[in-house]
């Protein structure tokens, strides 16, 4: 009867019993607090912000002008002259430019130039481009380049925010696995004790030398010592977790001792990081937010390719002007006109030709990008699902030299304590278990974060 509980205190291992679920931190429930919370997953949705801002400037451009240029000269009780010129403008898609305009003047030293009725003139006209500025200018490209900028923004964040997640998804998965390697050696911390308890009662039975005493003693400090460091990985890794929680209004979070890594993640990481789907569907690399984003820069370019190309036309701007005093604005004269005609005309045009050349080199050293980035994403995919496959089964198998190697300790145990066996082959045993489980656990690490960095390469933090 004394063997009997003898052995039930030198083979009794403390259960990793299931810990509540109400002091667990999902995954799930992680990456949730970071896509809401986190100020840089913030900082990557400013730009869409910051895009709709740049469209509205490049809308300024279209904003009608009210201008007012006013002079006046008085000397020695003598108002030389007085000058007003105003004016509203109306810019318009084509380059084409509406304009009203009101001008008044008087004084005894006017220029004859700037004589005009004494009701003042009244005037109202159109500036139209025929050659530069007529299919597209400035003002036209600002506005298309500003639209697909909102859209290339959409990619950016994307892509920012993944990188993000990425991050914090390997944070968590350290965590876990320091927080599993922690629990291995605090569980085989107590069995060595309990183990040396059971030496140490045989040997005042006689049944055992004094010697194993001093081998069991070293393996307890062996399994201090490896608890010890591994302790100091899981501060650390709770500490670079906690650089990813934060709560409203910018204030960060720190863990707490109670709280614990999702259990059982292996069995829900795929549903969260939605990888499960893509290991069994196709993915389309055409909707990738860098391919979108490479999309994107090309259709900007090409519009600055068509502004540059637009620069080898002449100017010429052709304005007309219908002239009126106020009281007879309904009574239309022909003969009552202004107009002009601006015109330039660069002879060589070596700046144009280099500027358009210069943009459709761009363009080309863009496509080549796409063209790379197509087939570098699509292995990348190709490799990450062999790569998550491999671990599964490696996960199995470990899982196997687990249960096999703790079958060959609780038999090697038995064995010592009919006297069959020694310390040494149990400690060799044990450090067998413990190697095949923190194998295990690394394995684990491994799946989780290939499955990440598959989340990563489809750049869909949505």
């Amino acid at each position: 009867m004394k063997k009997i509980l003898i052995l039930f205190l030198f083979i009794g291992i403390i259960a990793n019993g299931q810990n509540t679920v109400s002091n667990e931190l999902n995954y799930n429930e992680f990456i949730g607090y970071v896509k809401k919370f986190h100020p840089l997953v913030k900082n990557a949705n400013l730009e869409i912000n910051k895009a709709q801002v740049n469209l509205m400037i490049a809308r300024g451009g279209f904003d009608p002008k009210i201008e007012v240029d006013f002079t006046k000269k008085q000397f020695k009780n003598k108002e030389y002259y007085s000058i007003l010129n105003s004016s509203f403008k109306i810019p318009t898609w084509y380059g084409i430019e509406i304009k009203a305009g009101f001008d008044n003047s008087e004084g005894i030293y006017l220029n004859p130039e700037n004589t005009i009725p004494n009701q003042g003139l009244t005037s109202l006209g159109i500036t139209v481009p025929l050659g530069q500025g007529l299919l597209i200018n400035q003002r036209m490209a600002d506005i298309r380049k500003a639209k697909i900028q909102m859209q290339l923004s959409q990619s950016e964040r994307k892509i920012q925010a993944i990188g993000i997640l990425y991050e914090a998804s390997v944070a968590y998965f350290n965590w876990k696995k320091t927080y599993n390697e922690f629990q291995l050696y605090e569980e085989y911390k107590t069995n060595a004790e309990i183990r040396m308890k059971g030496i140490q009662t045989l040997i005042q039975q006689g049944d055992k030398s004094a010697i194993d005493s001093i081998e069991a003693g070293i393996i307890v400090k062996n399994r201090l010592l490896s608890l010890e460091d591994s302790k100091l990985k899981l501060i650390k890794a709770k500490l670079e977790l906690s650089n990813f929680l934060w709560l409203e209004n910018n204030i960060p979070m720190e863990l707490t001792e109670e709280i614990i890594p999702e259990i059982q993640l292996e069995f829900t990481i795929q549903e969260t990081l939605k990888t499960n789907d893509l290991m069994s569907n196709d993915f389309s690399i055409n909707t990738h937010p860098k391919i979108n984003a490479l999309q994107n820069k090309i259709d900007i370019l090409n519009i600055e390719r068509k502004l540059k190309a637009n620069l080898l036309l002449p100017k010429i701007d052709i304005g007309y002007s219908y002239l009126s005093e106020p009281s007879y604005i309904e009574n239309y004269q022909f003969n009552d006109y202004k107009i002009g005609l601006d015109f330039y005309f660069p002879l060589f045009l070596r700046k144009e030709r280099g500027n358009l050349k210069l943009a459709k080199y761009k363009i080309q050293e863009t496509k080549f990008v796409l063209d790379f980035e197509k087939v570098q994403l699509q292995n990348k995919l190709t490799a990450q699902k062999i790569e998550i496959n491999s671990f599964l089964k490696q996960m199995k198998l470990a899982k196997s030299l687990v249960e096999d190697n703790g079958i060959m300790l609780k038999s090697e145990e038995r064995l010592f304590l009919f006297g069959e066996s020694a310390l040494f082959l149990i400690n060799t045993r044990e450090n067998n278990l413990v190697a095949a489980k923190l194998s295990q656990i690394t394995l684990e690490n491994k799946f989780y974060i290939s499955n990440s960095e598959l989340f990563k390469i489809i750049a869909n933090p949505d």
